[in-house]
């Protein structure tokens, strides 16, 4: 619902408990949708450096398993970067960089 985006992202941006940040980061991360991501993104491109620590945190711990999920977020993200929303282009760059730097564990056979 997009009344439920500047709530969400109020959340990854909490200023009194990174904790929040980082299990609403991890939840929009889970979808594994353009939704979740976008959220994410739009944070990362005005979160501090601790709130930033916290959704790296999240972003690895949710595509450090599977490989297609990380090609998929990787794909999405690229879409994102040249979004009109300046946020979210500038937030889907530094999720793809983060994204990038994950080796997963499982690959397909």
């Amino acid at each position: 619902m997009p009344e439920a985006v500047e709530l969400l992202l109020g959340l990854v941006l909490d200023r009194g408990d990174t904790f929040v940040t980082r299990r609403t980061a991890e939840s929009l991360l889970r979808r594994k949708d353009r939704v979740g991501l976008t959220i994410v993104a739009s944070a990362l491109a005005v979160a501090n450096d601790n709130h930033a620590d916290h959704i790296h945190t999240a972003i690895v711990d949710v595509f450090s398993i599977f490989s297609d999920d990380l090609d998929e977020a990787l794909r999405i993200c690229d879409e994102m970067s040249g979004d009109i929303d300046d946020r979210v282009a500038l937030g889907a760059r530094r999720l793809h960089e983060s994204l990038a730097e994950i080796d997963p564990v499982l690959r397909p056979a």
